[in-house]
């Protein structure tokens, strides 16, 4: 270390000298990008030749590869140019993919597997001065999980045919089940997931609702002193007139609860003395609608007067569990009106 400067310091004193006495020397070159000159010599004289070379990494384009000190202590021009090295183009892995913006000395490329492969081997590889890949194209390795785990009682029914039930791709779905009448506890679907492990197993347990309970204005079928299990049923009907709204029928869930039960809705009554309304497609006065009643959800139509253009126009009204809302532009005629002129009322004049 202390021979290597010492050289160094006797070669600037010494050529110090020499410029002190020689105007004209030439200065160390200051060479282009990529290039580079042998030596540490830091003054030439006139006539002197350097030789240049192009740095590790690059390689020569075209131009002489000299040049001169000339006597105005100047060097001649040269066209060398070098250019960085090239790698071959490299190759993705199969079930892969690579990502690169070039293959030049210095550019890298990146590599990825596809979804349900892991990738073994570099993910990473740079281009070399020697015009090589640092590392070797990587492989994309299939994930797979072992079988299925099966809770007690339980069985999985995959989504396809497995061959090997040791090695299952990643993935593979399918459906857990549990043997009656227990109840499946947790996700009823599992897949073999890119860690290479299943989704959470469910349990198989048994469930019992306590009595179903009956609804206002309805009935049910049950058997007396029955116990009910998971998935059992029990179906509800009305009385009279009134209309099941809901389900049929309510379901014993793995939760130990009756699912969400109907109910009965009620009829209405059409709330007019004097007039004459459509229901189902036919006119009818009301004093001959017999009984006058709807059930819930149907609809009945009142006439209203356009007092602008004189002319008569049907409003319908839906039954909702016993109420029946009159439209507001209804008018219900006078006694007197509705026996000796009920030709003028907005049910018999022209429609508009």
């Amino acid at each position: 270390m202390k021979c290597t400067f010492l050289l160094q310091l006797c070669s600037f004193l010494f050529w110090t000298n020499i410029a002190r006495a020689e105007d004209n020397v030439c200065s160390r070159p200051e060479l282009g990008d990529n290039m580079q000159s042998e030596g540490l010599q830091l003054f030439f004289s006139p006539g002197a030749e350097v030789v240049l070379s192009c740095k590790p990494g690059y390689t020569p384009l075209f131009g002489p590869r000299t040049i001169v000190c000339k006597s105005t202590g100047t060097w001649t021009v040269t066209k060398l140019r070098c250019k960085p090295k090239l790698c071959p183009p490299p190759d993705p892995p199969m079930n892969g993919q690579m990502y690169y913006n070039s293959t030049f000395y210095l550019s890298t490329v990146n590599y990825a597997c596809d979804d349900g492969y892991i990738l073994i081997g570099a993910s990473s590889a740079l281009c070399d001065s020697n015009g090589n890949w640092s590392a070797t194209e990587p492989r994309c390795k299939p994930i797979s999980c072992g079988p299925a785990p099966i809770p007690e009682f339980g069985m999985i029914i995959y989504d396809r045919i497995i061959r090997d039930n040791k090695n299952i791709n990643y993935g593979t779905s399918g459906t857990y089940r549990c043997l009656p009448p227990l109840a499946l506890i947790g996700e009823r679907r599992a897949e073999c997931t890119a860690s290479g492990q299943w989704t959470e197993t469910p349990q198989c347990r048994e469930v019992s609702c306590p009595p179903p309970e009956n609804i206002e204005h309805g009935y049910m079928s049950v058997i007396p002193n029955k116990e009910y299990a998971y998935t059992d049923t029990v179906k509800y009907g009305c009385k009279g007139d009134y209309v099941l709204h809901g389900p049929l029928q309510i379901v014993c869930e793995k939760t130990g609860e009756w699912s969400e039960k109907p109910s009965c809705k009620a009829p209405c009554s059409v709330g007019i003395k004097r007039g004459r309304i459509m229901y189902k497609g036919n006119k009818q006065w009301i004093e001959d609608f017999k009984p006058n009643q709807i059930l819930h959800g149907e609809s009945v139509s009142v006439y209203c007067m356009d007092e602008g253009r004189n002319c008569g126009y049907a409003i319908p009204s839906q039954c909702s569990d016993g109420n029946l809302q009159i439209p507001e532009c209804f008018e219900e005629p006078s006694a007197t009106l509705y026996a000796l002129k009920s030709g003028s009322l907005p049910s018999e004049i022209q429609q508009c």
